[in-house]
């Protein structure tokens, strides 16, 4: 680097660090630097000049995004109970993926902003879908290492993303290439989705008759389908499937869709207890978004291909925590399951692994806050993410297994209500944590998240113990539960 920042003092030569001079003259020894790189006028590889992209702007197209997810769970997740998992997964999937084509090619602001909120409301469905695609093919013993292994997804994005966007800056190559690998990727999993993703949807509305769980076998969309298909082949009327039992008008069947999810969520506690707490801890992520640039990148001056080397804690902190969770609780519940039997497992038991992540959560988040210093080794906040991952993929674990035995028969509708209380946490974090670090420095701002998040710990603790008779009352719960025996009770 030049040396713009000596001053001769007699005969010796002192070196003013950039950040002890005024911010003007800093600026100005920098711009007449002849080496200094800049972008050129009309610099096809710079969004902000080519779009006028302002810094907050430019974490609107996260947020947006994000913003997204508020909208579709809305829609595909209760569709999914009427229409079947499949078709909803094949189309949303294809529209996300066109609409990365549309940002690879977006040619203003205006552009770009749009496809981001419409690419963020089709890429929903399989957030809020998955986990009762989960419920629909794997039962209560089972299920618990199918959601770890897909819990770990959200913690690769993040991880990943930034690697891959540094590398793209560092390479030279224009912005537009993000939006390119996106697509690339993006085809690549709808083609696995159209191969491999069967219909799920087993039971619908008959779920809450204990007998069609047994008798009933396979979806009640094919096999309407099927029964349509008879009566035309036969010309015999009497053929009909057991979910045309379910005679409801369009009005009644637009409000399934659209309001199903508010009124369990704000007429059962639980979940919403459940839903602030994922809410919070899933806009921590988000956060971190803004947050490592300015310890990392700022604070530690390094490039963005090793900055975003310092998000790959997060994920293995996140594969530590699955396989835990495989190969110790998983098995603890399964022995559980057959103490129980016949009764099912009080949902409570799930509890257990949130319990014991979330006062780590907290102080990963302190030890991020103060191992922040530029004159600390960069490896001290590096590895908080270790911790801070582990502890997320664990509280995700519990509480989405919570709510899925919890509320079996509606689970896509708790689902999709989670996912949208969620989605605007993950979308509103980044519009002001820039500004948050920046304000209160990076030690105070990450330790507010802290004492938020250590105000939050006792919600799985709370639901342990008053749980049970939370569901004693609930219309939505699946079978009304007796209060667990000590035996059933972790």
């Amino acid at each position: 680097m030049p040396d713009l920042f000596r001053s001769s003092t007699h005969s010796t030569t002192t070196i003013i660090p950039p950040d002890e001079l005024p911010p003007d003259t800093v600026v100005e020894k920098a711009l007449a630097d002849p080496y200094l790189v800049q972008f050129e006028e009309n610099d096809p590889n710079n969004p902000k000049r080519q779009f006028g992209f302002s810094e907050e702007i430019g974490t609107l197209t996260v947020s947006l995004f994000i913003t997204g997810y508020v909208v579709g769970p809305i829609i595909f997740s209760p569709s999914s109970e009427v229409y079947g998992r499949r078709p909803i997964f094949i189309i949303s999937f294809f529209v996300y993926t066109c609409f990365q084509i549309g940002c690879a090619l977006a040619p203003n602001t205006a552009a770009m902003l749009i496809f981001r909120l419409l690419g963020g409301i089709f890429a929903s469905a399989p957030l809020a879908n998955s986990g009762a695609l989960i419920s629909d093919i794997w039962d209560a013993g089972e299920r618990g290492t199918a959601l770890a292994i897909f819990t770990l997804a959200p913690f690769a994005g993040p991880a990943l993303g930034p690697i891959v966007a540094g590398a793209v800056a560092q390479g030279g190559l224009s912005w537009r290439w993000l939006f390119w690998i996106l697509t690339i990727f993006a085809g690549a999993c709808w083609v696995q989705i159209v191969l491999t993703i069967p219909e799920t949807y087993a039971y619908g509305f008959l779920s809450r008759y204990p007998v069609f769980r047994i008798n009933y076998i396979g979806s009640p969309v094919l096999l309407v389908q099927k029964a349509t298909k008879l009566r035309k082949q036969t010309g015999d009327q009497r053929y009909y499937a057991l979910m045309e039992l379910q005679k409801i008008s369009f009005a009644e069947r637009v409000e399934n869709i659209l309001a199903r999810p508010f009124k369990i969520l704000f007429t059962e506690p639980m979940l919403l207890a459940i839903t602030l707490y994922m809410s919070f801890v899933y806009g921590c992520i988000y956060l971190l978004f803004e947050a490592y640039p300015i310890v990392f990148t700022e604070g530690h001056h390094l490039n963005p291909v090793i900055s975003g080397l310092m998000f790959l804690p997060l994920p293995i902190g996140g594969a530590i925590a699955v396989i835990m969770y495989i190969y110790i609780m998983n098995p603890r519940y399964e022995r559980k399951v057959k103490e129980c039997a016949p009764n099912p497992v009080p949902p409570e038991f799930r509890l257990e692994v949130a319990m014991i992540a979330a006062p780590f959560f907290v102080v990963s988040f302190f030890w991020f806050a103060w191992t922040s210093f530029p004159s600390i080794s960069l490896w001290a906040p590096m590895m908080s993410g270790l911790l801070l991952g582990w502890s997320i993929c664990l509280i995700f674990l519990g509480l989405f297994n919570y709510i899925i035995d919890a509320y079996l028969s509606v689970a896509a509708s708790a689902l999709a209500a989670n996912t949208v209380v969620r989605s605007l946490f993950g979308a509103g974090f980044p519009l002001f944590a820039t500004q948050m670090y920046t304000v209160l420095g990076p030690r105070w701002a990450s330790s507010l998240i802290g004492f938020i998040a250590l105000v939050m710990t006792p919600i799985p603790f709370i639901l342990m113990k008053y749980g049970p008779t939370l569901r004693l009352k609930s219309k939505y719960a699946p079978s009304k539960p007796a209060q667990p025996t000590s035996s059933s009770a972790v």
